[in-house]
């Protein structure tokens, strides 16, 4: 096997793994704000906020795998 065949087998498998996670942490995050704000709709504006920062943060760690993941395709 060609060392470059290895690299994108290397760099598929570091970004397909590396987005799963950070994939369900999102539904989860989303479906759960949605029930609180149909369970008090006074505080979606503060639910909407914490969600919105929580999606940033789970959304960080997969360009942290996408990072990596061109990290061992180019290096």
């Amino acid at each position: 096997m060609d060392i470059e065949a290895v690299k994108t087998l290397g760099m598929a498998i570091a970004a397909g793994l590396g987005v799963i996670g950070p994939g369900i942490g999102i539904g989860i995050v989303v479906g759960k704000a949605l029930e609180a704000m149909g369970r008090n709709p006074e505080a979606s504006g503060k639910i909407q906020a914490t969600m919105f920062i929580g999606i940033a943060f789970t959304e960080a760690l997969a360009i942290f795998a996408l990072v990596i993941a061109f990290i061992v395709k180019f290096t």
